[in-house]
């Protein structure tokens, strides 16, 4: 199996430049990705059971992975919503497929979006774990605008072994990742 570009650009780029930056001594002190999560809520189907399907679709397409259902933990009468109620989806994309669907998202999907001014620079969890939203699914290609029945957002995370927020971010910009100015 050939190796994503990205994971080639990481061993090749990104390794060499964090020891020299940060002044790791050996290779596996280095930031790595472990994970990206790909996430849709879904409250709307509580009401409508075919708007599961449609997100699964989408998400589906998008990751090039299987969805899992994720079902409500606990129950609020306000929602009318009991416990193991499903409420929304998940994939989440490791290894190869990782490092080529975050190619993806930082060479196609980024561009696409109207009047994109990078992403926000905030967005880490004191970890070095970074989330940002989308606010419709239709941005990515492999999605057919025709064929959608309604817009829906999704949360991205990814999951590295950084330890500080500023380690994950400087391996985040090293890998392409077009963060705002500010």
């Amino acid at each position: 199996m050939p190796v994503a570009r990205l994971q080639e650009k990481y061993r090749r780029e990104v390794v060499p430049a964090m020891m020299k930056e940060i002044g790791y001594k050996n290779i596996m002190e280095v930031p790595r990705l472990k994970k990206i999560s790909l996430n849709i809520g879904l409250g709307e189907a509580i009401q409508n059971a075919k708007a599961m399907e449609a997100a699964r679709g989408d998400l589906e397409a998008i990751a090039g992975q299987h969805a899992v259902i994720t079902r409500a933990r606990g129950s609020i009468s306000a929602f009318k919503l009991r416990a193991g109620m499903p409420i929304g989806l998940k994939v989440t994309l490791r290894g190869q497929r990782m490092y080529e669907f975050l190619d993806r998202l930082v060479s196609i999907v980024f561009p696409r979006i109207r009047e994109f001014q990078g992403v926000p620079r905030e967005s880490f969890d004191g970890r070095g774990n970074y989330t940002v939203g989308m606010k419709e699914q239709i941005v990515f290609p492999e999605i057919e605008y025709e064929k959608i029945d309604k817009l829906r957002g999704l949360e991205l995370t990814i999951n590295t072994t950084a330890r500080t927020d500023e380690e994950g971010r400087k391996l985040l910009e090293l890998m392409g990742m077009p963060f705002s100015k500010d």
